[in-house]
Protein backbone atom coordinates (compact mmCIF):
# COMPACT_ATOMS: atom_id res chain seq x y z
CA UNK A 1 0.00 0.00 0.00
CA UNK A 2 2.85 2.09 0.63
CA UNK A 3 4.21 1.60 -2.64
CA UNK A 4 1.36 2.31 -4.40
CA UNK A 5 0.26 5.49 -2.66
CA UNK A 6 3.89 6.99 -3.22
CA UNK A 7 4.13 6.46 -6.40
CA UNK A 8 0.06 7.98 -7.28
CA UNK A 9 1.50 11.04 -5.39
CA UNK A 10 4.50 11.09 -7.23
CA UNK A 11 3.00 10.95 -10.66
CA UNK A 12 -0.02 13.80 -9.54
CA UNK A 13 2.70 15.81 -8.62
CA UNK A 14 4.47 15.30 -12.02
CA UNK A 15 1.08 16.15 -13.85
CA UNK A 16 0.84 19.44 -11.64
CA UNK A 17 4.04 20.29 -12.63
CA UNK A 18 3.69 19.77 -16.28
CA UNK A 19 1.02 21.93 -16.28
CA UNK A 20 2.25 24.20 -14.52
CA UNK A 21 5.53 25.09 -16.89
CA UNK A 22 3.45 24.62 -19.49
CA UNK A 23 0.85 27.74 -18.24
CA UNK A 24 3.74 29.63 -17.53
CA UNK A 25 5.48 29.32 -20.54
CA UNK A 26 1.99 30.68 -22.25
CA UNK A 27 1.87 33.46 -20.43
CA UNK A 28 5.60 34.65 -20.32
CA UNK A 29 5.25 36.19 -23.69
CA UNK A 30 2.54 38.47 -22.72
CA UNK A 31 4.77 40.06 -19.80
CA UNK A 32 5.22 43.55 -19.41
CA UNK A 33 6.95 43.86 -16.06
CA UNK A 34 10.50 42.47 -15.87
CA UNK A 35 9.60 41.48 -12.17
CA UNK A 36 6.64 39.65 -12.88
CA UNK A 37 8.50 37.97 -15.56
CA UNK A 38 11.29 37.38 -13.26
CA UNK A 39 9.15 35.81 -10.78
CA UNK A 40 7.46 33.48 -13.18
CA UNK A 41 11.03 32.36 -14.72
CA UNK A 42 11.98 31.52 -10.91
CA UNK A 43 8.81 29.66 -10.39
CA UNK A 44 9.27 27.81 -13.24
CA UNK A 45 12.73 27.12 -12.57
CA UNK A 46 11.74 25.82 -8.89
CA UNK A 47 9.34 23.41 -10.52
CA UNK A 48 11.58 22.18 -13.18
CA UNK A 49 14.22 21.45 -9.93
CA UNK A 50 11.49 19.65 -7.64
CA UNK A 51 10.24 17.75 -10.91
CA UNK A 52 13.76 16.14 -11.62
CA UNK A 53 13.14 14.96 -7.56
CA UNK A 54 10.18 13.44 -8.85
CA UNK A 55 11.26 11.34 -11.83
CA UNK A 56 14.29 10.26 -10.21
CA UNK A 57 11.65 8.58 -7.38
CA UNK A 58 9.63 7.26 -10.15
CA UNK A 59 12.15 6.02 -11.89
CA UNK A 60 13.07 3.81 -8.78
CA UNK A 61 9.58 2.86 -9.04
CA UNK A 62 10.19 1.58 -12.51
CA UNK A 63 7.41 4.60 -13.53
CA UNK A 64 7.05 7.11 -16.35
CA UNK A 65 5.33 9.92 -14.32
CA UNK A 66 1.91 11.10 -15.46
CA UNK A 67 0.92 13.33 -17.98
CA UNK A 68 -1.91 16.30 -17.44
CA UNK A 69 -4.90 15.47 -18.24
CA UNK A 70 -6.16 16.05 -21.78
CA UNK A 71 -9.42 18.18 -21.34
CA UNK A 72 -7.86 19.96 -18.12
CA UNK A 73 -4.65 21.06 -20.40
CA UNK A 74 -7.30 22.14 -23.53
CA UNK A 75 -9.52 24.14 -21.20
CA UNK A 76 -6.50 25.92 -19.43
CA UNK A 77 -5.33 26.83 -22.81
CA UNK A 78 -8.66 28.39 -23.95
CA UNK A 79 -8.87 30.27 -20.63
CA UNK A 80 -5.15 31.68 -20.94
CA UNK A 81 -5.54 32.33 -24.87
CA UNK A 82 -9.10 33.84 -24.42
CA UNK A 83 -8.51 35.99 -21.64
CA UNK A 84 -5.03 37.28 -22.99
CA UNK A 85 -6.23 38.11 -26.31
CA UNK A 86 -9.28 40.79 -24.66
CA UNK A 87 -6.66 41.94 -22.30
CA UNK A 88 -2.50 41.92 -22.45
CA UNK A 89 -2.08 43.14 -19.28
CA UNK A 90 -0.09 41.68 -16.03
CA UNK A 91 -3.21 41.97 -14.73
CA UNK A 92 -4.58 39.75 -16.72
CA UNK A 93 -1.36 37.17 -16.07
CA UNK A 94 -1.59 37.79 -12.47
CA UNK A 95 -4.92 36.20 -12.40
CA UNK A 96 -4.50 33.25 -14.42
CA UNK A 97 -1.76 32.16 -12.41
CA UNK A 98 -3.43 33.13 -8.94
CA UNK A 99 -6.40 30.35 -10.91
CA UNK A 100 -3.73 28.11 -11.36
CA UNK A 101 -2.37 27.83 -8.31
CA UNK A 102 -5.31 27.91 -6.46
CA UNK A 103 -6.35 25.08 -8.41
CA UNK A 104 -3.00 22.97 -7.90
CA UNK A 105 -2.64 23.97 -4.53
CA UNK A 106 -6.66 22.46 -4.15
CA UNK A 107 -6.00 19.04 -5.75
CA UNK A 108 -2.24 18.67 -4.12
CA UNK A 109 -4.15 18.75 -0.57
CA UNK A 110 -6.86 16.34 -1.82
CA UNK A 111 -3.96 13.97 -3.47
CA UNK A 112 -2.26 14.40 0.32
CA UNK A 113 -5.38 13.41 2.00
CA UNK A 114 -6.52 10.68 -0.77
CA UNK A 115 -2.67 9.08 -0.64
CA UNK A 116 -2.17 8.87 3.23
CA UNK A 117 0.25 5.36 2.95
CA UNK A 118 2.41 7.26 0.53
CA UNK A 119 6.22 7.57 2.36
CA UNK A 120 7.17 10.61 4.20
CA UNK A 121 9.46 11.88 1.46
CA UNK A 122 6.77 11.87 -1.48
CA UNK A 123 4.65 14.10 1.17
CA UNK A 124 7.31 16.32 1.68
CA UNK A 125 7.63 16.98 -2.05
CA UNK A 126 4.07 17.49 -2.44
CA UNK A 127 3.78 19.72 0.12
CA UNK A 128 6.95 21.27 -0.95
CA UNK A 129 5.17 21.66 -4.13
CA UNK A 130 2.05 23.34 -2.50
CA UNK A 131 3.85 25.82 -0.86
CA UNK A 132 5.76 26.70 -4.58
CA UNK A 133 2.15 27.69 -5.75
CA UNK A 134 0.75 29.54 -2.31
CA UNK A 135 4.81 31.64 -3.54
CA UNK A 136 4.16 32.13 -6.57
CA UNK A 137 0.41 33.33 -5.73
CA UNK A 138 1.78 36.04 -3.00
CA UNK A 139 4.57 37.08 -5.18
CA UNK A 140 1.95 37.80 -8.30
CA UNK A 141 -0.74 40.24 -5.45
CA UNK A 142 1.12 43.35 -6.70
CA UNK A 143 -0.21 42.56 -10.38
CA UNK A 144 -3.73 41.71 -9.87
Amino acid sequence: MIESDTIKLLRECDAGIKMGVSSIDEVLDYVHDEELGETLRECRDEHSELQSEILTLLEKYHDDGKEPNPIAKSMSWVKTNAKLVMDESDHTIADLMTDGCNMGVKSLNRYLNQYKAADEKTKDITKKLIKLEEKLTTEVQKFL
